[in-house]
């Protein structure tokens, strides 16, 4: 692991936008809205970083709680905790994209805010590129335009690092130019662009999360899984661990309970709207230096083994946190061996290998 160091200066809006959130932050003052007494609802919410949010969310006491769902990745045992934080949680099996079932279920459960997490993932892009696209472009723009009709009041949408490609500098900041390398990276850009769009010709209360990798309990294991999962089963299964390409590339790992967080902080500041925020650890990691720590956490001994590299796959990833640090006062509080270490230890009992 290592930290990313600045490669480029910000641009003078850049430097604004944490000039005025210093002032807020010396402050001590409250810079909006709280979660408290709201009606809330989180599209995707029973997939990985959707279920704990929904989670961090209940502990805020909202006056309603929704996920709206069509389980392609999400599942419904994601959610017990949540269910068990808030009894009166409601799920709709739905797909986001349905832009006359979103308007009816925004209209009974008289919705205030929208967290948009619903996604088809990278994987899939892969194989099935036209409809991740046309899929995911939909997810935003529904909401968007749902927002637009006044159905709700604030959404937080959820964008992807991947939006970026590979960094031309590191750490990367919310200036980096985009580069998409995947149709799933492209959608997701989309996505944004929309946002971005409609807050700026109709004055939507909008916001964007760009989280890095997320990991943690309850990331998919299947079909679509992460890395995490992917090493940590084959490497309890005693299987070779496949890496794809030298290994060398890096990522910036975060601990999904701490994407939550920021999350919930976006919407709780105003100063965020119509804005990008990073979301990351501002560490870059490599996949060998990651499967090596996920090995020694497993205490197992493995054999790793190098595949072709994977298509659209991105060399270097680090987040730069200024923003989120100045605006949101906001730092992960969870280390990467800490957050591992948990992870590991979910997926030994999930896959009943508990020591």
């Amino acid at each position: 692991m290592a930290y990313c160091r600045l490669a480029r200066s910000r641009d003078r809006r850049d430097l604004e936008v944490i000039r005025l959130s210093a002032t807020a932050a010396s402050t001590g003052a409250a810079t909006g809205p709280r979660l408290t007494g709201k009606r809330v609802l989180v599209t995707g919410g029973a997939g990985f970083i959707g279920s704990h949010l929904v989670e961090r969310i209940a502990r805020e006491r909202p006056s309603g709680l929704v996920v709206v769902d069509n389980l392609f990745l999400g599942r419904e045992e994601n959610l017990a905790t949540a269910r068990r934080l808030y009894p009166g949680l409601t799920v709709h099996r739905q797909d986001a994209t349905d832009y006359d079932a979103m308007t009816a279920i925004l209209s009974a459960e008289r919705t205030e805010v929208v967290f948009n997490l619903a996604i088809v993932p990278l994987p899939t892009s892969l194989t099935n590129p036209r409809w991740t696209m046309d899929h995911n472009v939909a997810l935003a723009t529904v909401a968007c335009e749902l927002l637009r009709q006044r159905y709700y009041q604030t959404l937080i949408h959820f964008s992807s690092s991947e939006a970026y490609g590979s960094a031309s500098y590191v750490p990367m900041d919310e200036r980096h130019p985009p580069n998409p390398s995947t149709p799933y990276a492209a959608s997701k850009l989309a996505g944004d662009h929309a946002v971005l769009a409609y807050r700026e010709t109709y004055g939507i209360d909008a916001a964007i999360i760009r989280p890095f990798n997320n990991y943690g309990p309850r990331q998919n294991a299947g079909a679509y899984a992460g890395v995490i999962p992917i090493v940590v089963g084959r490497a309890i299964r005693g299987e070779e661990i496949e890496i794809f390409g030298d290994g060398e590339q890096t990522r910036d790992f975060i601990f999904v309970r701490d994407t939550a967080e920021a999350a919930v902080r976006i919407y709780e500041t105003t100063e965020s709207r119509g804005l990008v925020i990073n979301v990351g650890s501002g560490r870059e990691t490599t996949i060998n230096a990651l499967v090596g720590a996920l090995v020694a956490a497993l205490g197992v001994e493995a054999t790793v083994v190098h595949a072709e590299a994977r298509l659209g796959d991105v060399r270097r990833h680090c987040a730069a946190m200024e923003r989120a640090n100045s605006i949101l006062q906001f730092a992960p509080g969870t280390s990467l061996s800490d957050g591992l270490r948990e992870t590991v230890e979910w997926y030994r009992e999930s896959l009943g290998q508990a020591t």
